[in-house]
């Protein structure tokens, strides 16, 4: 890739403009740019981030999966549920949770492959269908008292670091890894750019996406246990529009609402960007809905930006 090309990426023009914003939002206000304020950001959008690297992977394909809050919200139900309504030793409960995640995005897959039904209805219905078990399975009570070594994953630190952000790195070097270094990635890239070519080249279509949104759903059930540990409780509303950040970070940072194109280093930039400007602008006094206005002018500018780039670019 020639050095003309690189800097006119959609990445590095997304990176210049997170670095621009930590800029002037630090010298807006003095606790902004200080470490206690930025590890507490990157504890904040673990989340977020977690489902948002295989949101990477979704989106290329062409998918969409707005059930991942539902997930969520379901999985942070059962982490009780399991725990201390049936009994069970909390560490089960976290992998048993892991396995609903997985499976409750497997079904997504199968609705979206089997059945063929486009990934916006299917994943809008499944956003409902969840979301409808976790506030029965609740019912409207929250459970508490969960054991202290519980709450590292959420609370603890790791040689002056969140511990949850180690979790991030980690599930984003597996991501960053899998979409530019194996055949499974190229072949999500394959799918993306012709999902009929892709099969006409041998390559198993049905089997990769029902990978790619079981793992969806899986971080979905990773990013609850991480959820239910930071805050101490559990809610049957864990979750409710976290799909539309997620989306948000990953189109952000380049990845085509088409399909075919899209890096994890430029959504981890996305999210970063997002986060910064919620945190920052208010701090600064900016009240939440003015907040969302001028992320959505980011969101909007950047798409814009990166299609006018993308006729100058080697993709």
């Amino acid at each position: 890739m020639s050095l003309r090309s690189l800097l006119l990426r959609h990445e590095t023009i997304l990176g210049l403009i997170l670095v621009l914003a930590l800029a002037l939002l630090a010298v807006d206000n003095d606790r902004f740019f200080t470490a206690a304020n930025l590890l507490n950001q990157g504890r904040l959008m673990t989340e977020v981030g977690l489902i948002a690297v295989v949101m990477t992977f979704v989106i290329i394909t062409g998918g969409i999966d707005l059930s991942v809050g539902s997930i969520l919200g379901l999985c942070a139900i059962l982490v009780g549920v399991f725990w201390k309504t049936l009994g069970l030793p909390l560490p089960l409960a976290m992998v048993l949770v892991l396995v609903v995640g997985t499976l409750a995005g497997l079904v997504n897959g199968l609705i979206i492959t089997r059945f063929r039904v486009p990934p916006l209805i299917a994943t809008l219905a499944t956003l409902a269908l969840y979301r409808g078990l976790a506030e029965g399975i609740s019912q409207a009570q929250s459970i508490r008292g969960y054991p202290s070594w519980f709450f590292v994953l959420g609370q603890g630190n790791l040689l002056g670091i969140p511990t949850q952000l180690w979790l991030l790195a980690l599930v984003a070097l597996v991501g960053f890894f899998i979409l530019r270094y194996t055949a499974f990635g190229r072949a999500t890239y394959a799918i993306g750019n012709n999902e009929a070519g892709a099969a006409f080249s041998g390559l198993d279509v049905t089997r990769t996406k029902l990978m790619i949104y079981a793992a969806s759903g899986f971080v979905s059930a990773l990013a609850a246990i991480v959820f239910v540990s930071r805050v101490s409780t559990t809610r049957s509303d864990m979750g409710s529009g976290i799909e539309l950040d997620v989306i948000t970070a990953v189109v952000l940072g380049g990845t085509s609402i088409f399909g075919g194109r899209g890096l994890v280093i430029g959504t981890l930039i996305g999210l970063c960007l997002v986060q910064v400007l919620k945190n920052g602008l208010a701090l600064s006094g900016v009240k939440g809905d003015g907040t969302i206005v001028i992320i959505g002018v980011v969101l909007i500018a950047a798409v814009l930006v990166s299609n006018f780039l993308s006729r100058f670019t080697d993709d």
